[in-house]
């Protein structure tokens, strides 16, 4: 199963049935991306499911729709069992960042991670979970692939946000704290945490 989502609602592609009354369900062979896009912009859907007789084929065909872009970023935890938050665009969200050109997967968490919270001690940990989302840009719509990992810091400093990037908070969160972000984030920032609690 894949799911992507645009302004927050899903479309997930699926080779098996399951119960999701509020979701539009169509069979990926029949449908025309265009279409779907313009009923996700315009809000007529909660969501859709794609049903698809070879799901990996479907996949390949509906990325090859996009212009895509790839990106990483970290799920960072601290000695206190805290996770780093940024505050950008009036939400909660996690470090994260394109990869340049070049640059290995987890250079360029590690990189993005350091960039955008100040996080000078991180060690690497596993991979958790790639997730995807599509946005409008330069008149084309493009799928955000982002793939994350898990960190790990010692650090004990204030951490700093990147305002360039327009972030103003970097801050980490207790648990209690972290669930009370989660309900003013993004869906793929879910994800994340429901693959590292998960593992």
């Amino acid at each position: 199963m894949y799911k992507v989502f645009m302004n927050e609602r899903p479309i997930i592609l699926t080779d098996s049935l399951f119960a999701e009354s509020d979701f539009d369900l169509l069979n990926y062979k029949n449908t025309i991306i265009s279409e779907i896009i313009h009923k996700l912009t315009e809000g007529s859907t909660k969501g859709i499911i794609l049903l698809c007789a070879d799901l990996q084929e479907a996949w390949g065909d509906f990325k090859s729709h996009f212009k895509v872009i790839s990106a990483s970023g970290g799920l960072v935890i601290n000695k206190q069992l805290e996770f780093s938050f940024i505050f950008r665009g009036g939400k909660w969200d996690l470090p994260k960042g394109r990869i340049e050109k070049g640059e290995q997967i987890k250079e360029a968490a590690l990189r993005e991670v350091k960039e955008e919270c100040g996080i000078s001690k991180l060690k690497l940990g596993e991979f958790l979970i790639t997730t995807y989302h599509i946005f409008f840009q330069n008149n084309q719509n493009r799928l955000k692939e982002t793939h994350w990992f898990q960190m790990e810091t010692t650090t004990k400093e204030v951490l700093i946000p990147q305002l360039e990037e327009g972030i103003t908070i970097a801050i980490f969160k207790n648990k209690e704290d972290s669930v009370r972000a989660l309900d003013n984030s993004y869906g793929n920032i879910h994800l994340v945490f429901k693959a590292y609690y998960q593992k």
